[in-house]
């Protein structure tokens, strides 16, 4: 117990310190500055918290139980040592969410509720933060079938899953690193720069770099584009572009309207134009 509060601790304090260097480095001029998107995004990624840790429990648990009991899973099968089955399980962990993440884009159900992260007119920290509970609630059902397909462990799901939030985090952050920094990251991981493309209203921009952690995936499936300039970005959903569009009642209530796909198909959606 003493362990996961010294994590969270160590958590808070590496995202005070973004956040501050954010704004101290900004990457790109925020449209909507002030505290009513910061509050937004705060309260949306509340209700995404809580939905996932009590998605964890009907869901993940068992699942995790199951395979452990059963030996099932791809990693489970094959005669390979510990150390290795470590290895492959992290990649294949984030191997299978940018497929996720890529569907969440292709799908038109899946894009109701992904779009709600995308609807955010900045991007920064606090977008890291800002996706939809049912988008996470869905994530949860994926996430209990990676751990049965797979066979991954709980010491490796753990792991893998600490990195991603905090890659999330970095990756959203307005954080403007030095070129040469960036371009060595951006080599092995997710950086601001790389995903602030993926955040364009442009179809042909935000249909790319949908990694996450290691950024290897977008190179493997020819998704990677870097030779985007940040000042020729525009954040969000093309259509959605006033804090009006994306009021917190909005937001939540987007996936659950009658005419969201036609709201979301306005001007065509990231990643499926």
């Amino acid at each position: 117990m003493r362990r996961w509060r010294w994590r969270w601790i160590a958590f808070g304090l590496a995202a005070g310190a973004l956040v501050i260097v954010e704004r101290l480095r900004p990457l790109r001029a925020l449209k909507e500055p002030g505290v009513e998107r910061v509050g937004r995004n705060l309260a949306i990624g509340l209700l995404a918290t809580a939905t996932t840790a009590a998605s964890e429990w009907p869901l993940v648990a068992p699942a995790l139980r199951l395979a452990e009991r059963q030996r099932v899973g791809l990693l489970r099968w094959l005669p390979v040592p510990p150390a290795l089955r470590v290895v492959l399980g992290f990649l294949l962990l984030d191997y299978t969410l940018y497929v996720w993440h890529w569907l969440n884009h292709r799908s038109p159900f899946l894009w109701r509720f992904h779009a709600v992260h995308h609807m955010d007119l900045d991007l920064d920290s606090t977008t890291g933060l800002r996706f939809h509970f049912g988008e996470l609630a869905l994530a949860a059902g994926f996430r209990a079938a990676q751990v049965l397909l797979l066979g991954v462990d709980r010491p490796t799901l753990r792991l893998w899953q600490q990195l991603l939030v905090c890659s999330v985090m970095f990756h959203h952050s307005n954080v403007e690193l030095p070129i040469g920094l960036e371009r060595r990251l951006v080599k092995v991981i997710a950086t601001p720069r790389m995903h602030g493309i993926h955040h364009s209203t442009r179809a042909a921009e935000s249909n790319a770099n949908y990694s996450s952690l290691l950024s290897w995936w977008d190179r493997l499936h020819r998704t990677s584009r870097l030779n985007v300039r940040q000042s020729s970005i525009t954040i969000g959903v093309e259509g959605l572009q006033s804090p009006e569009d994306v009021t917190l009642t909005r937001s939540l209530a987007l996936p659950f309207r009658r005419d969201a796909g036609v709201i979301l198909d306005t001007g065509g959606p990231p990643g499926r134009g």
